[in-house]
Parts: structure tokens; sequence; C-alpha cells
């Protein structure tokens, strides 16, 4: 096992992570084995997307698992690429916080654009797609923090091996949902693109900037 200052509140952490996604299954077991063989296979999405609530308890809990583990992931990663930083508790709830906001408010943002140009099943359909892939991811993270905390294998490949699984995981959900609706984007890839920059990479930006930022 590494032995460093963080292992205590990194393993309290993936604890609680572990028990959302077991309270998750514990919701709704069926769903929950749908969604583990979302990645190529459409099923989960055919049948759940139909059923979408704008709060959804199983989402939820998931959504709980993504945070803590990219927080801790991107604390990892932070720590061993840019600069060493000393773990403290309120500053690792500042960067939770801050990631959970912005990918809600993100999330809202599309849905007021949807309402506005009366796209709201397309919108309502690619969010709901989007935000399966990014709660898949975060069981991904979560093993990758398993293994940072009880191996010893070498940091960096593990950050980079999962931080590539992750990109590759969403791009797959990212080109699923172009594939699917290619005909009606094509025509306003402008727009399409401008969509891109300011709600897909500008909130990563700024939370970078924002993690930064509590380590000056």
């Amino acid at each position: 096992m590494r032995q460093f200052i963080t292992y205590d509140w990194f393993t309290v952490l993936s604890l609680f992570s572990l028990i959302a996604i077991i309270a998750a299954k514990t919701i709704n077991s069926i769903r929950f084995n749908d969604f583990l063989y979302t990645v190529g296979n459409s099923k989960y999405l055919k049948i759940y997307s139909k059923d979408q609530k704008f709060i959804d308890l199983f989402d939820g809990f998931l959504f709980i698992n993504l945070v803590v583990s990219a927080s801790i992931f991107l604390y990892q990663g932070y720590s061993n690429f840019i600069v060493p930083v000393n773990f403290e508790i309120i500053t690792f709830f500042k960067l939770a916080f801050t990631l959970a906001t912005i990918i809600i408010i993100k999330t809202l943002i599309e849905r007021l654009i949807g309402s506005l140009f009366e796209i709201d099943g397309l919108i309502d359909f690619y969010l709901f797609q989007k935000t399966t892939f990014i709660n898949y991811s975060g069981f991904v993270l979560l093993a990758a923090n398993i293994i940072l905390l009880y191996t010893n294998i070498n940091t960096k490949i593990i950050v980079i091996t999962a931080f590539i699984l992750v990109v590759l995981l969403n791009l797959i959900g990212f080109i699923t949902s172009f594939k699917i609706y290619q005909k009606s984007l094509l025509p306003n890839l402008f727009y399409f693109l401008l969509y891109l920059c300011a709600l897909e990479i500008a909130p990563y930006v700024l939370l970078y900037k924002a993690f930064r930022g509590y380590n000056v």
C-alpha cells in the first residue's frame, strides 16, 4: 500500500463513492445491470431515455460517485503532472463543489437552449446519453483511484491510462450522438462548433483555473 498524507482521506472518500454506487444498484438493480453494458450496447439508452425525470435518484447517486472520484483523480493528476499540492479537505470540497456546480449549471443551460429553440426532445436525449457516459466514466475513475491507493504501479501510468479511457468513453458517446443527429447538425455546423467551445470546452477550462486558484 502507498503511504502518504492523503491515504486515509482518499480511502474514506473512495468508500463513500462505493456506497453511492451500491445505493444506485439498490434503487434499481435491473437498470444498474443494463447500465453496466452501456458501452457497445444501445439497450440502456433506448429503454431509459424514454422515462427521464428532472431529478433521478439513480443518476443522482452515480453523479455523486462521479464528482467524488473525479475530484480525487484531479487532485492526483494535478499533483503528479503540474505542481505537487498538499491535500486539504476544505480545498477538496471546494473542488468537488466547483465540479458539480459546473456540470449542473451546464446541463440546465443546455436544457434552456433546448426549450428556447423548441428542440427539447433532441436535447433531452442528447443530455441523457451524455450523462450516461459521464457517469460511466466515474466507474473508471473510481477504479483508477483504488489502484492508486492500493498498488505500487507507477502513478503517472495509471493517471494517463485512466484519462485516455475516460476520453475514449465520452468520445464514443459523442460520436453516437453525432451519428444519430448528423442530418440536423451538418447544416448548422458553425453553431454546433460554437456550442462545443462554449458549453463543452470552456467549463472545464474554468474548472482548471478554479483548481489552480485554490492552490496559489
